[in-house]
């Protein structure tokens, strides 16, 4: 099955955040083909300094999700 992720939440709530991120990962993990698609204020988690800093709420930073999105080649569209 294929999956399309969409984020609008950035730094200002950062569980938000991730959540689409965290939803990725999992169906990915679970054998799916993965798109995530960020916009509005979801398009600062692009910037390495924000992504470093913004933490979610019981899921992996957001750096860390991005890096498993890179790792494995899901697309990312901002």
């Amino acid at each position: 099955m294929k999956f399309l992720y969409i984020g609008s939440h950035g730094s200002e709530d950062p569980t938000r955040a991730g959540l689409n991120l965290r939803s990725a990962q999992g169906a990915k993990e679970a054998g799916h083909d993965v798109e995530v698609f960020l916009y509005g204020d979801a398009v600062v988690l692009f910037i390495e300094a924000v992504a470093e800093a913004v933490i979610p709420v019981g899921f992996p930073a957001i750096k860390e999700l991005l890096a498993f999105m890179r790792e494995n080649k899901i697309p990312v569209y901002g």
